[in-house]
């Protein structure tokens, strides 16, 4: 009888530790203030995930529409938050066209979002330019959807090539 009654309680502790409610796994610093695990402040994921890197242009073109104009106005306040972060700014095109005329409308594409940065107070001396025409398209692909994708301006925190060009 006593080891049915044994039996029936350790059943019992187990039922009772697996419905248990979760403890908070995070970690603390000493300072009373949990860590956070999302990007570090003023890199480049930091950027992409909280403010966006690139802005698009339509087919031949290199004026800002006011999606743009909104995305590099999110980037110049993160430019202020952040004054260390230099940032490089690449220029791209869809594979149509020749390679010179891809490569200065890529330049373009670069200096008209450099120059709304500056306009919006950013030091220039942060921001370098630079074209990769058609030569590192981010989407694969033949078509106007692939096309709208590679027709852009990506900026990055300097040091980080988020193309893999060279």
């Amino acid at each position: 009888m006593k080891i049915k009654v044994l039996g029936a309680l350790a059943g019992l502790a187990l039922l009772a530790a697996c419905s248990s409610t979760p403890t908070n796994t995070a970690t603390n610093t000493g300072t009373g203030a949990e860590t956070s695990t999302g990007p570090a402040p003023g890199s480049e994921q930091d950027l992409v995930a909280n403010v966006g890197d690139r802005v698009f242009y339509a087919f031949d073109k290199s004026d800002l529409n006011t999606d743009a104009q909104a995305t590099l106005g999110k980037q110049a306040a993160w430019l202020a938050k952040y004054p260390s972060v230099d940032v490089l700014i690449a220029g791209n095109s869809d594979e149509r066209g020749t390679e010179t005329y891809n490569l200065a409308l890529g330049q373009r594409r670069a200096n008209a979002a450099r120059d709304y940065l500056v306009a919006q107070g950013v030091t220039s001396s942060r921001i370098q330019t630079i074209s990769y025409g058609k030569d590192c398209p981010v989407a694969p692909g033949h078509d106007e959807s692939a096309w709208a994708q590679n027709r852009n301006a990506i900026t990055s925190v300097q040091g980080f090539n988020p193309q893999n060009c060279k």
